[in-house]
């Protein structure tokens, strides 16, 4: 199926080197944007060996190491191409003729191909374009974005009918990835949440992937498991906003090489785990308010601990986390989202058995609410400051 297994293509850092020649790599005559001059000197970072890489470079490395194993990408979306949030650029334009280039189907003679396409802003025609490709051709890693994780509402009914559910249904198998968009920034309701909560209930019989994802490291892993894996199943990631370009939520090189994806992270500051009173579980954007505050503040009684797959749940993973700190009794699942959405309702029967009889699990969050956000950058400042102040107390 593929030309190379995962430890060869990922023996070195030559195959990241090899990547980040070709995709910074264009024609004499070509007039780049000057704008896109640092970003393309920032990827070239990579080939002295000192670069921290940031959310998109990470996507751009796993593009590149499956396209050299000859796995073909599609990618749709609104504005995907340059990406929503400008970080994206996997077509550049001739300042001086418009004439576009790819410079990932450029790497080497032989390799597969990505194609990104801006696909018209109808999520239901779209995404069930893509669910067909996935089925017709499931050697294709193929993708669909939404601009921010609120639009897969307009294409619900072909993820709850379809996607989800189409190997129950028809015996149908389908590896189709959602990237959506998600995290509390305070720019109101419909640009907050990816309706985590809706994937969560639709999850049974290990129908499909849920996660959420922290470093661009992980994300890196998470997308070259999907192919590799040699399991046909749909993969729902929650992807960020403000973290694509947070200086914290970056990855050094050998994460990339050395690594693998982990359904759960624990906290890997802690020297002494006998010295941990609480454990704060949480899974997201919200890790880097935590990590803040607590690095701020000198706390060291708690441990923080990502919880970066939801489904399939690694039950036994999260147990052996939390009995790891013997003197911790009391467990806090954090989440920014309100509390009769995202994970909360899915974590909690969960979480009853994995911490101890000794131990208290409790709630922190936003209250309760029909929307999914605040609709006021203030409102949303003053709640976040409250509940991460909550996670330590």
């Amino acid at each position: 199926r593929h030309k190379f297994s995962f430890d060869e293509l990922l023996k070195g850092f030559e195959t990241l080197s090899k990547v980040v020649k070709g995709i910074t790599k264009f024609p004499d005559s070509f007039a780049l944007n000057p704008k896109l001059k640092k970003h393309i000197a920032k990827r070239k970072e990579l080939l002295t060996g000192n670069a921290r890489i940031d959310w998109a470079f990470g996507e751009a490395l796993a593009f590149g190491t499956l396209l050299l194993e000859g796995i073909p990408i599609r990618l749709s979306g609104q504005d995907s191409a340059r990406g929503t949030f400008s970080q994206r650029h996997l077509i550049f334009t001739d300042l001086n003729n418009g004439e576009e280039i790819i410079p990932h189907n450029h790497m080497e003679v032989e390799q597969a191909l990505v194609e990104p396409l801006d696909s018209l802003l109808s999520e239901a025609a779209v995404l069930g374009f893509e669910f067909g490709y996935s089925v017709a051709d499931p050697l294709s890693l193929v993708i669909w974005e939404a601009q921010f994780g609120d639009f897969a509402n307009s294409a619900q009914v072909i993820i709850d009918n379809f996607i989800v559910a189409s190997q129950t249904k028809w015996d149908l198998p389908n590896n189709l990835v959602m990237l959506l968009p998600h995290g509390q920034e305070g720019q109101g309701p419909e640009h907050s949440s990816a309706r985590l909560e809706r994937f969560l209930i639709l999850c049974a019989q290990d129908n499909m992937y849920v996660c959420n994802p922290t470093t661009p490291a992980q994300y890196f892993h998470l997308l070259r498991r999907q192919m590799l894996n040699q399991k046909e199943r749909p993969l729902v990631v929650m992807t960020p906003k403000s973290l694509l370009r947070l200086p914290d939520a970056r990855s050094e090189i050998k994460e990339f090489i050395e690594g693998k994806f982990q359904e759960v992270i624990d906290d890997s500051v802690i020297k002494d785990k006998s010295t941990i009173k609480k454990i704060a579980l949480t899974s997201g954007k919200v890790y880097y308010d935590l990590l803040k505050y607590k690095t701020m503040n000198n706390i060291e009684d708690t441990a923080i601990v990502r919880v970066e797959q939801y489904y399939p749940y690694n039950s036994e993973e999260v147990t052996k986390i939390i009995s790891s700190y013997p003197n911790a009794k009391i467990v806090n699942w954090v989440q920014e989202e309100p509390q009769n959405m995202a994970a909360w309702n899915f974590m909690y029967s969960r979480l009853l058995k994995n911490i101890s009889a000794k131990q208290k699990l409790n709630y922190v969050g936003r209250i309760e609410n029909p929307s999914p956000a605040s609709g006021t950058h203030k409102s949303h400042d003053k709640t976040q400051e409250e509940l991460v102040k909550k996670a330590f107390q």
